[in-house]
């Protein structure tokens, strides 16, 4: 699927692997009885909030053409700096992701790798300086039970399941790697240095006055949106606490994307850089 791709049909699971096994999965998690149940106990009985304590966040970020990218939902709209927006993959590690109420045994639960894709959109009313919530393009994970427990109960997290994935982060180094197989997930290779200066960033200081301001605009977030695959609209609320002062600059060495050669962005304009830990939850969620 391209960049272009409407949102509703690019959440639809796409196994990885050919086979018998991986239609069983896309018809398990696309089983539409189940998710009106879902929705209908959802609203009465809200979710348990989620909670993880997440590291090595490795944010990348681009300026795009807006025209390239899908629809956005209804009553929102892309920031606009002269026809183009920040389009932005962040990869991380996440640690014993699962329910706040589990306490101290939540150290039982696993810690997978994610990637999320996304842009950022303002309501109708808002002005390019108003804080931005989250848009979900695509979301990779590379862990099946994840996957599966999050379009089982989600509407909001539509992840794909990666072939094979990595995120590793060292003194010097970062590196991410998306195979996507036969599957939904987007592909990617990027290496990114640790420990460089800042670049000039001329691009993001023109459009945001300040390198802070844009890393801020990139990375403080309270809310996000998602189009689910029969195309409703999720709204969650989310705590990112993040703490700008811990943040680290990136340099991008290399990149194989080819999503993002798809909306127009200039690899060499990228704005990177490196949360080492941040604690997350999610809140709450609801349909809009």
């Amino acid at each position: 699927m391209d960049a272009g791709t409407p949102l509703d049909r690019a959440s639809r699971y796409l196994h990885p692997v050919a086979g018998a096994w991986g239609r069983f999965v896309e018809r398990l998690v696309g089983f539409s009885a189940w998710r009106q149940l879902r929705r209908w106990i959802a609203a009465r009985w809200p979710m348990p909030a989620l909670v993880s304590d997440v590291v090595d966040v490795a944010y990348m970020s681009w300026w795009v053409d807006i025209q390239a990218l899908p629809v956005p939902p209804a009553g929102y709209h892309y920031p606009s700096w002269e026809g183009r927006t920040p389009f932005t993959i962040l990869s991380y590690r996440h640690g014993h992701f699962g329910p706040a109420l589990a306490g101290p045994f939540r150290r039982l639960f696993p810690s997978p790798l994610q990637s999320n894709w996304r842009c950022y959109v303002l309501r109708e009313d808002d002005s390019n300086d108003a804080a931005p919530t989250v848009l979900f393009l695509r979301n990779v994970m590379d862990s099946l039970p994840h996957v599966v427990g999050a379009r089982l109960f989600s509407d909001a997290m539509q992840p794909q399941l990666a072939h094979s994935m990595q995120h590793r982060c060292d003194h010097a180094i970062v590196s991410t790697r998306i195979a996507p197989g036969d599957g939904g997930a987007p592909a990617l290779l990027a290496e990114l240095g640790v420990g460089d200066p800042w670049p000039p960033d001329a691009s993001w200081v023109a459009s945001f006055g300040s390198r802070d301001a844009a890393v801020r605009f990139l990375a403080c977030q309270d809310a996000a949106v998602s189009i689910a695959p029969d195309g409703a609209t999720a709204f969650t609320v989310i705590a990112l606490p993040v703490d700008l002062s811990t943040v680290v600059p990136l340099t991008l060495r290399s990149l194989h994307c080819p999503m993002l050669e798809q909306v127009g962005a200039d690899p060499a304009d990228a704005l990177c850089f490196l949360l080492p830990r941040v604690p997350f939850g999610v809140v709450s969620e609801r349909l809009l």
